[in-house]
């Protein structure tokens, strides 16, 4: 028991598990116990199952679906985008570009917002540049403070074996650490998913988890609210999971 509750100690995988497993009996006792009485905290197990049954006969698997794409279309626009301003941050004449962008995190998603709205009418559109943006701005700081932290052994190495300066870059930075690349986009894949509620929002007609969130407030239906939060949680989960496992396959000799 000791063990459980000392810093830097390793446990094994049954042992994990069994704690795991405590916390989520924990969990739903908890939210058992708050949703008894007249006023509920939460939602009660009942509410939720009904939510989940609505969602369900109000198209479920196309909204997942638009959210899926969503997700991946800014992904991948706003991993091509951070890449070339990473990578051009190691040439001095460019640098204040990835640099600019970086600053951008600190600009609130509704300022984002707004400023695309003026560029760009379509709505779609605007859905797909607000996470591409929003997205860009952490992941292309990710990917400079990356570079930053190579050993500068590594670079001296490659001099040494006779690289120039635009061979170390692609050996060293952009082939060297292709492992860490992927590993960053699957956590800032995260941001994406996570801010899928609030920019979806921007265009009802094309569907997607956050519209049935809204529909289910605008119902006032809180069972449905959570329902839909739990399918959120459990889906980017599994994107997450399903990331790890591409890495390892593919990174086999990655560190991570």
């Amino acid at each position: 028991m000791k063990k459980l509750i000392t810093p830097f100690e390793e446990v094994n995988s049954s042992s994990f598990k069994l704690i795991m497993i405590g916390w989520l009996v924990l969990l739903f006792s908890f939210w058992g116990l708050s949703s008894l009485g007249s006023t509920n905290l939460f939602p009660t197990p009942p509410q939720v199952l009904k939510g989940f049954k609505q969602i369900w006969l109000d198209g479920l698997v196309v909204h997942l679906w638009s959210s899926i794409a969503l997700c991946f279309q800014a992904v991948l626009y706003s991993t091509i985008l951070s890449l070339i301003l990473a990578y051009l941050s190691t040439i001095p004449l460019f640098k204040t570009w990835g640099n600019f962008l970086s600053k951008m995190r600190f600009l609130p998603l509704a300022g984002i917002a707004f400023y695309i709205t003026i560029l760009v009418n379509d709505a779609r559109s605007i859905q797909i540049w607000v996470l591409i943006i929003f997205m860009s701005t952490y992941l292309t700081t990710s990917l400079m403070q990356m570079i930053k932290d190579i050993p500068r052994e590594e670079f001296d190495h490659a001099r040494s074996l006779g690289c120039n300066r635009w061979e170390v870059l692609w050996e060293v930075v952009m082939k060297g650490r292709i492992d860490y690349v992927f590993e960053l986009v699957r956590q800032n894949l995260a941001i994406v998913w996570m801010m899928l509620v609030t920019v979806e929002s921007i265009l009802i007609a094309a569907g997607g988890l956050g519209v049935l969130i809204k529909n289910g407030d605008k119902l006032g239906d809180n069972g449905r609210v959570i329902a839909v939060q739990i399918v959120i949680v459990i889906v980017g989960i599994f994107i997450d999971w399903l990331l790890v496992k591409s890495r390892k396959l593919i990174f086999s000799y990655s560190k991570f």
